[in-house]
């Protein structure tokens, strides 16, 4: 999706309010790698792209903006937090497991997008496979009268099959005795070797077994055989790998959490800076070896994050801040954009929680008194407790709604309307209250 930078930004109006700067910024970094791809292959070289950090409390909409751009755009992209990785030589997830799981991603998400171009095809292997188990094919020879009944019966079957009446029954079906997809390489080089060539052994000797399983149940195992079998694999993985290189985004949450505060003693914080230290050749680009093949990290995106409240982005080694040369500050949020972000954002908090309760038969409403007061009170418990930003609004309409939620099997059928009364009845106790605010709200 080929959008432009002004179409980007108005796109993600409809999930975050406000942070115009930030979403300038990764809009036009977006743009940029579209750009980039129109050039000769000598010039794409050339260019790297111009990775962000975004500074601002935790709840401002960093992540969102982030994860909204991904799905938008259907690129690869992963979230990780940097103070989850330790230095090379201590036990932990060390910093290219993060390029290993873009790549996964990656390549499930060209898989996602071939199988989808393919479902017509997958769809008729699994059909035809379940009915050669309920109706198994004549034997060569048969006679015409014996075809003609065939035919007949395999048209019904197939017509109880689409209609979903077959869905109960139990067939038997072959799946691998031992489940090999499922096993973790978030991990060094050497032992990831080690489990790639374990793994291609266990996939040589695996035997299948005979399950039980009712047709509904067996659609989506034979589905993952069908894939396995009409997807191009090998051209799957390779465009994958390529488009984790050249569109790749890898967005780092809590980079502040690795930075070495001047007020803080070296000896207390042995690991972080070497984090870091491992860390900046990634970013500047290098060659990481995955199960998939090598991937070159100079072209992909690197968003990171923080709040940046007990260290300051100076405190960043000097090299790692050189390789987030754009730098955003998102701005904190007051009562009106708490309002906005539940009456203006596509599919807002109060929408949710409408829908959730209309599943019991509860119709729900909120007054716009109702909307201000909760977005009020949570600005308040934001600025007597720790600033949470928009999260807070999660906790404050949960307190509010706790007695409808529980007993709203018992309304099914009514209307229940939030208003200002109600808002206030049960949250101001507890707005008064600062110790009781900072462990209710």
């Amino acid at each position: 999706m080929n959008l432009t930078p002004k179409q980007i930004v108005k796109k993600l109006d409809q999930y975050v309010i406000g942070q115009n700067d930030a979403k300038k910024a990764i809009a036009i970094a977006l743009r940029n790698r579209y750009r980039r791809m129109q050039l000769e292959p000598k010039m794409q070289e050339e260019i790297v792209p111009k990775n962000i950090l975004m500074i601002g409390n935790t709840g401002v909409g960093k992540t969102e903006i982030a994860r909204r751009l991904s799905r938008m755009m259907s690129l690869p992209f992963i979230k990780v937090e940097a103070s989850k990785y330790t230095e090379v030589g201590f036990v932990g997830r060390d910093v290219e497991s993060m390029i290993r799981d873009l790549v996964s991603m990656s390549i499930k998400l060209v898989e996602d997008e071939h199988r989808e171009n393919n479902i017509d095809k997958i769809e008729d292997y699994v059909l035809e496979e379940i009915l050669k188990k309920l109706l198994p094919p004549l034997p060569k020879g048969a006679s015409e009268e014996k075809i003609q009944a065939y035919e007949v019966s395999y048209t019904k079957m197939k017509e109880k099959f689409l209609s979903g009446k077959l869905d109960d029954l139990k067939i038997e079906v072959e799946v691998p005795s031992v489940s090999i997809e499922s096993m973790d390489n978030g991990l060094p080089e050497g032992m990831q070797k080690a489990q790639e060539a374990f793994i291609k052994i266990l996939s040589t000797t695996t035997k299948k077994i005979k399950k039980e399983v009712s047709v509904k149940e067996a659609q989506e195992i034979l589905k993952s055989e069908a894939s396995s079998k009409l997807l191009d694999m090998e051209a799957i993985k390779y465009e994958g790998l390529q488009r984790a290189q050249n569109s790749g985004i890898i967005f780092i949450d809590e980079i502040d959490k690795i930075a070495v505060s001047s007020k803080s003693s070296s000896r207390q914080d042995p690991s972080k800076e070497g984090v870091q230290r491992d860390l900046l050749p990634i970013v500047e680009g290098s060659s990481v070896s995955t199960k998939h093949g090598i991937i070159n990290t100079d072209h992909i995106l690197f968003i990171a994050a923080g709040a940046f409240h007990l260290a300051k982005p100076s405190d960043l080694i000097p090299e790692l801040q050189g390789r987030f040369p754009l730098r955003v500050e998102l701005e904190a949020l007051d009562a009106e954009v708490l309002y906005k972000i539940l009456t203006l954002t596509k599919n807002s908090l109060l929408r949710q929680y409408e829908a959730l309760l209309s599943t019991e038969g509860v119709e729900l409403s909120f007054s716009d008194e109702a909307i201000r007061a909760l977005a009020n009170i949570s600005q308040k418990a934001n600025e007597k407790n720790e600033d949470i930003g928009a999260r807070r609004l999660h906790t404050v309409i949960e307190k509010v709604l706790e007695d409808i939620s529980f007993i709203a099997d018992e309304k099914k059928g009514e209307k229940v309307h939030i208003d200002e009364d109600l808002v206030h009845d049960k949250l101001d106790s507890i707005i008064r209250s600062e110790d009781v605010s900072k462990y209710i709200l």
